[in-house]
């Protein structure tokens, strides 16, 4: 590596999320704040939604066929 160039490691940096779950990482930057985390994202807990898109497809083309008409 060249010297000079590279920022600061910083090994032991903690990540802040909006829910309040902390984690303990590695980054060039000395704190860290998320908004969303593996703890709070829907995905990851389960409670995500599914949309029904064969209700919004046909809304569309009944839409469309009311403006051709």
């Amino acid at each position: 590596m060249k010297a000079d160039i590279h920022p600061t490691y910083y090994p032991e940096v903690t990540a802040t999320c909006a829910c309040g779950a902390t984690y303990v990482v590695g980054s060039t930057t000395e704190n860290i704040s998320v908004e969303i985390c593996s703890a709070c994202h829907p995905f990851y807990t389960g409670q995500d939604k599914v949309l029904d898109t064969t209700g919004r497809v046909d809304k569309f083309k009944k839409r469309m066929a009311a403006k051709k008409s």
